[in-house]
């Protein structure tokens, strides 16, 4: 239905005996606005200009639309439109995932005495905010103008009284929101994390009793515009403050850790305090257009909040964004150990990475001899995870390194970077040739010692047991799962890539856990650990745990994920497995024992190359998960990528040698030729 024929309808609708309640002609106009393609702004925007001019130019149009659009609005309740809509609730995670899954497939009963479900109503398509939120502000501003204006009690008689009911009914939104602004200030989660709220006046409590006076004032005004009615300036101010101490919890969970539930608290006084911020300066605005922007706004607000109020996840992001901020923010400060920026640190990663190479071919061992038993999928799943987990640790007890675990560190520390500002482009390609230096000598330290000690225990096993470790069938078959064409190696290689990312964010979860849950001095105060090591041994115990949490539960992770996944799929029937490149050479060693170096250069070959595919799938997949996530949890969008890619491009045509060598370090003799006169 056309735009002015709906407009008809209005008017005709107004001319009734009693005041029109009913919202669908409201409902079709807003169709009549919305695009056929949601994502089409340009036929969104022609829409609502169309609207106007028939607005500009038909006074009695324009005037029953207004006296319609007040009769809806002066007839329900606007407060829990204003307090709810857009703000996250005081509910329990899980609790709240229950509710928006119910509420997906069976709605909640709608209300027609509130404003906040018929808004549901006219906006009932999920991605309205997409087309809401693209046309310009300035064609916006035009429509809500034209309605402010035509909707003025000085030129509408006998409509104050209407007026002063919406005005009442905002002043009792904003006294709902300084009441839970009040209430979530008094919680104990945030007390904990900052005592002086309780020390000193809190901000959250005096913002409550200027709110009160600020609505005393306003009502009095309402009743006797002769009087002086008090602004809202004190009240931002303490606002400022409330945001201020904010920002101090948000600081201290970055070292002491975060709960859900604090995130939920902050995330809910943060959008309250927002949200009153707004509709303060709806109430102050002296202008017509000053109004209507903060009107403009607040739709804008309401409508992709409306929309995504059972998205799940919408859900799991608002609820988890500054978990995962802390979880990739301590992985990003592991990173800093993972990149070299000199020769010693460079030689420092190889030897690092050769222990854990070293290592691996012992756990290369042990499951090519757990495979000769026969057992059900499920034992061979915790033989293997076992091996798996146990190795791992040893390798992080050892101060080892698993080349494969940087990814995840080391994307977080970039995301970091990216965030902070403080890495100008020039500078971000230098951190980006030091992390690809790190990586790829960290490659070649576990490949180096892990294929070598492969290769010895095979002999040694042959010498000492007089037969192979491994059957020529059990070889060729070791080489099959390494060949990048006629086997899944890649696509289990991707497998073991998100296991490495997953293994990234349980390390950062239990980093976190152990900060916040203070569990080192949890565990002091056991009596019987304290008699069981004694003072000493506790405390070096404890703090070890406090330290290590992270990286112990997150190898045990790890290790659980890689000996279970190749089961689940026999048991399920499934083609799925991993595939680990340091793993992977250590078998192509036990495999060309195996067949007494019986093997054509073709083979050799195409086992390498697949070593080496298998390699960069792993770390890219690895890699790409781990900084997607740590931007989003940021809220980071890199604009500059193309930019990045062309300087990195550059760099490596310019000097390939700074992308696998530390650079050269400056002798005595460079520096006093350097100061030589020319």
């Amino acid at each position: 239905m056309s735009i002015d024929t709906i407009l008809e309808r209005i008017e005709q609708s107004n001319q009734l005996p009693t005041q029109h309640r009913d919202i669908d002609l409201l409902r079709e106009l807003v169709a009549a606005l919305r695009p056929r393609k949601l994502n089409d702004i340009a036929q969104a925007t022609d829409n609502i200009r169309a609207l106007c001019y028939l607005l500009d130019k038909q006074a009695n149009t324009r005037r029953a639309l207004c006296d319609y659009l007040r009769n809806i609005l002066i007839s329900r309740k606007l407060v829990h439109l204003l307090t709810d809509t857009g703000i996250t609730q005081n509910k329990g995670f899980w609790g709240a995932m229950w509710h928006a899954i119910v509420d997906k497939f069976l709605p909640p009963l709608i209300n027609d005495d509130y404003i906040k479900d018929i808004f549901g109503q006219l906006f009932n398509n999920k991605n309205d905010h997409l087309w809401v939120e693209g046309v310009a502000h300035e064609v916006w501003l035009d429509l809500v103008t034209t309605l402010w204006l035509a909707m003025d009690v000085n030129n509408q008689p006998g409509q104050g009284q209407n007026h002063t009911n919406l005005l009442q009914e905002t002043l009792s939104a904003i006294q709902v929101l300084s009441y839970r602004i009040s209430a979530i200030g008094l919680e104990s989660e945030l007390v904990r994390n900052y005592p002086d709220i309780e020390r000193f006046e809190s901000p959250f409590l005096r913002q409550n009793d200027e709110v009160n006076n600020y609505i005393d004032s306003y009502n009095a005004w309402l009743m006797n515009k002769e009087l002086p009615r008090d602004d809202a300036s004190p009240i931002i101010v303490l606002l400022l403050q409330c945001e201020e101490v904010v920002i101090k919890i948000r600081r201290i969970a970055a070292v002491q850790g975060v709960s859900i539930s604090l995130t939920r608290l902050l995330l809910s006084l943060t959008q309250s305090m927002d949200r009153m911020r707004r509709l303060l300066n709806l109430l102050d605005t002296s202008t017509t257009n000053a109004a209507a922007k903060v009107v403009v706004e607040l739709l804008k607000e309401l409508v992709l909040a409306d929309n995504k109020r059972h998205s799940l996840r919408e859900l799991m992001r608002s609820n988890t964004e500054l978990l995962s901020l802390q979880m990739t923010e301590r992985a990003g400060k592991s990173g800093e150990h993972y990149v070299t920026g000199n020769r010693a640190e460079w030689l420092a990663m190889l030897y690092s990475t050769m222990g854990a190479g070293f290592i691996v071919g012992f756990m290369a061992l042990i499951k090519i001899l757990m495979g000769k038993l026969i057992l059900a999928p499920f034992a061979y799943a915790v033989m293997y995870s076992l091996n798996y987990s146990s190795g791992f640790i040893l390798v992080h007890v050892m101060h080892f390194t698993i080349a494969t675990k940087q990814p995840a560190m080391t994307a977080a520390l970039i995301a970091r970077s990216i965030d902070e500002g403080k890495q100008k482009l020039n500078e971000l390609v230098e951190l980006m040739v030091r992390v690809v230096r790190s990586q790829f000598i960290a490659i070649i330290g576990n490949i180096a010692l892990a294929l070598p000690t492969a290769y010895a225990i095979a002999w040694a096993w042959y010498y000492l047991f007089g037969q192979h470790l491994v059957t020529p069938e059990k070889a060729v078959h070791l080489l099959h799962d390494i060949d990048p064409i006629k086997s899944l190696a890649l696509p289990h290689a991707a497998i073991a890539g998100v296991c490495l990312f997953l293994s990234g964010l349980i390390s950062g979860y239990y980093d976190n856990t152990a900060s916040y849950a203070n569990v080192p001095a949890r565990l002091r105060q056991l009596g019987w650990l304290r008699r069981l090591l004694g003072e000493a041994r506790l405390q070096t115990m404890t703090t070890y745990i406090g330290n290590n949490l992270g990286a112990l539960t997150g190898n045990l992770f790890f290790g659980v994920m890689l000996g279970s996944i190749g089961q689940l799929g026999v048991f399920f029937g499934l083609p799925i497995d991993i595939r680990h490149i340091t793993f992977s050479s250590a078998n192509f060693a036990f495999a060309l024992v195996g067949l007494d170096h019986q093997m054509s250069w073709q083979l050799v070959a195409t086992s390498l190359t697949g070593i080496l595919l298998i390699g960069i799938v792993n770390l890219g997949v690895s890699f790409n998960l781990a900084i997607l996530v740590a931007l989003r949890s940021r809220r980071v969008s890199f604009s500059q990528e193309k930019s990045l890619s062309g300087l990195m491009w550059r760099r490596f045509i310019s000097a390939p040698r700074d992308f696998f060598l530390p650079p050269k370090e400056k002798t005595s003799l460079d520096v006093e030729a350097k100061n030589l006169p020319d």
